[in-house]
């Protein structure tokens, strides 16, 4: 099989592994961390010029729970955040209190306890993983896109990947795969039996569900970007193509024009009110994603803060990413970078003041945020609903919404970490708006990790056997990297008992084993008490 597959393409590089890890977002560094501190060998392949997708490349600062700084996540997740806050204390110059302070927040935004650079979050990701590429048990190939896949059966056995730089293909081939492209593209590329967009409520039995199944019904998508300001200098951008239509632009159902400082409240759909450095819940934009705040330094190190813009005024529901074919998912993303740019240019041109002036010319793009882009904007869109597995076991509202179970949420004996999250649905192409719902902290079970049919691929992301629905809840940060992370462990595990991770999830003992060795891993399987979000 393997000399037919490098015979049907022409000047193919073909590597080998042990683990090819197909993407590299922040479940694919994970996994890579996973398999090769247990002695194995793993390719990482990375699309981008960064890894750690939404972290990074994507400028999300980190979405997570309450409890995060104290437990509800993985000892490796937790290493990561500590190495950003060390990475600020040896590099750069912070007040003495600040420095004092375990659980300081760079940037002070109310979204998230540890608002970040992106840059030191990839520097961060490097260290961690640079020591397993100079051992030689780690290749991060990148910028890689998969291209094409085979199989053999139920199993695949290679995947080309293009560079973009020079369009060079490479063959990988290896006995275990990771998904852990934002879209999920290699379950595409291989044939694997995956769902896209929304399920029925008859498939599901979920209240929320939609009448009918809707493959285009996906979450919005926003490219972000970072700012900014510099009160007294001007720094407006060239007006977008698209400017015209995006300012005029009412949405419907929304309560206004999408550029414009009233948007939506998530839990209610209610109108709600922020401007830029002011707001009556005292939560304006400015700091809602501030990844800088210049109070945390000494002296003038920094002009200026610095926020990254994911509003819902840049979220781009108008069109899907996933599922459709090269010509209209590049037509929606650029669509979704036109927005930005044009919220940008609205922010300093148009945007209405408290001094009844309006715009703040002095907002300066910061594109040396996020890699130093041509036009400014995050490297790759923020995806937050990539196709989903169809698993041996489908993660539902009734296993976790707190609504629909007043006494606990679902309890799996195949747990192999655990998350935390309310089901945060932004608005989807399908023009539903927000929906918003409580959630139980939850387990992450394996059943949702095992495909129905292929034995040695496992998803690497958020695209485990989730719904549209509980997708909600699982897409976040720690989430993504305990699944990756579980995933990873679960390779070396298959490696070293020349198993399958169907039969680990089959067999008692081979379960009870893989679970002590999560446990010796730091991946905590259960919650130490349960509180509803």
């Amino acid at each position: 099989m393997a000399d037919r597959l490098r015979s049907t393409v022409e000047m193919v590089e073909v590597l080998r592994t042990e683990v090819a890890i197909i993407g590299g977002g922040l479940g694919a560094c994970a996994a890579a961390l996973a398999v090769t501190r247990l002695g194995h060998r793993a390719i990482l392949t990375e699309e981008t010029s960064w890894i750690g997708g939404q972290l990074t490349n994507q400028a999300v600062p980190p979405d997570e729970h309450p409890w995060i700084e104290d437990f509800g996540a993985t000892a490796s997740y937790r290493a990561l955040r500590t190495g950003i806050r060390d990475y600020y204390r040896a590099f750069l110059p912070l007040k003495p209190e600040v420095r004092a302070d375990r659980a300081f927040n760079p940037g002070n935004g109310w979204v998230s306890k540890l608002c970040h650079d992106p840059r030191i979050a990839v520097a961060v990701l490097h260290q961690m993983v640079i020591p397993h590429q100079l051992a030689g048990r780690l290749f991060v190939l990148h910028p890689h896109r998969p291209v094409a896949a085979w199989s053999h059966g139920d199993r695949i056995v290679g995947v080309v990947v293009r560079s973009i730089e020079s369009g060079r293909d490479v063959l990988i081939e290896a006995p275990f795969f990771i998904d852990a492209t934002p879209y999920g593209d290699l379950l595409e590329l291989a044939g694997v039996e995956h769902v896209i967009g929304a399920e029925s409520r008859a498939e599901t039995g979920e209240p929320h569900a939609a009448e009918q199944a809707d493959p285009r019904d996906q979450q919005a998508i926003t490219v972000c970007f970072a700012m900014e300001h510099l009160p007294g200098e001007d720094h407006t951008v060239d007006k977008p193509l698209q400017y015209e239509l995006w300012r005029d632009f009412h949405p419907p159902g929304w309560p206004g024009r999408l550029l414009s400082w009233t948007t939506m409240r998530p839990e209610t759909n209610e109108p709600l009110t922020r401007s830029l450095f002011e707001a009556d819940d005292d939560h304006p934009w400015w700091r809602f994603r501030r990844i800088m705040d210049r109070n945390n330094f000494v002296g003038d190190f920094a002009r200026s803060d610095i926020t990254v813009v994911n509003w819902p005024q840049n979220d781009y529901w108008f069109g899907p990413v996933v599922g459709v074919d090269e010509a209209e998912q590049a037509r929606n993303i650029e669509a979704a970078r036109q927005l930005s740019l044009s919220l940008l240019y609205w922010l300093q041109t148009e945007a209405p003041r408290p001094d009844g002036d309006v715009g703040y010319p002095g907002l300066k793009l910061r594109g040396d945020v996020v890699g130093g882009t041509a036009d400014g904007l995050a490297p790759a869109p923020y995806i937050r609903e990539s196709r989903r597995l169809k698993a041996e076991f489908t993660v539902l509202e009734q296993h976790i919404a707190h609504p629909l179970r007043p006494d606990g949420p679902e309890l799996f004996t195949d747990s192999v970490g655990i998350g935390s999250y309310r089901i945060d649905l932004h608005p989807s192409t399908s023009g539903t708006l927000y929906r918003d719902m409580g959630c139980w902290p939850f387990q992450i079970p394996l059943g949702a990790m095992i495909p129905v049919r292929v034995e040695n691929v496992l998803p690497g992301g958020k695209n485990l056997g989730t719904t549209h629905i509980t997708n909600g809840a699982f897409r976040v940060h720690p989430v993504e990297w305990n699944v990756g992370e579980s995933a990873g462990v679960l390779l070396a595990f298959c490696l070293e008992r020349k198993t399958t991770p169907r039969q680990v999830r089959e067999r008692e003992g081979l379960l009870d084993e893989y679970q002590t060795l999560l446990r010796q891993q730091g991946i905590q399987l259960t919650w130490p008490s349960i509180i509803p979000l």
